[in-house]
């Protein structure tokens, strides 16, 4: 029987199986990059290395809009928080890079993270970025 089966009085579509049994936490987060330009104007360095790691900041600098691509690893933090649900977690425990095939992947840095997968996805337009991550 195929996993995905419409229903008709709601025209939409309704999982069977196990889609959802793995997840453990999401959370989503948008971030205006007008916003995040103007902490980095205001606060400069302390801003940058309170948030990002070093190699946040070392990847973002290749890149050829550098605040879109911030904004986009806040909004991706921000999601991990919100998935995740632990309040000792700070800034620098979250890194978000890129794998070698470009996809934006998340690391817990410190031990709480430890045996935690979480999968995030980043989008960005000129004025905003969006993420959205899942614990599994």
């Amino acid at each position: 029987m195929h996993p995905l089966k419409i229903n008709n009085s709601l025209r939409r579509p309704v999982r069977y199986g196990r889609a959802l049994k793995g997840i453990k936490g999401s959370g989503i987060d948008i971030t205006e990059v007008r916003r995040l330009k103007e902490a980095v104007e205001k606060w400069g360095d302390v801003f940058l290395t309170r948030i990002f790691t070093a190699q946040e900041l070392e990847n973002a600098k290749k890149r050829v809009s550098i605040y879109q691509h911030l904004a986009g690893r806040f909004a991706a933090k921000e999601a991990v928080f919100k998935a995740l649900g632990d309040e000792k977690l700070n800034w620098k425990d979250i890194e978000i890079i890129n794998d070698k095939k470009g996809k934006p992947c998340c690391r817990i840095l410190n031990k709480m993270g430890k045996g935690k997968k979480v999968q995030v996805s980043i989008s960005h337009v000129k004025s905003y970025a969006v993420a959205s991550a899942i614990v599994i």
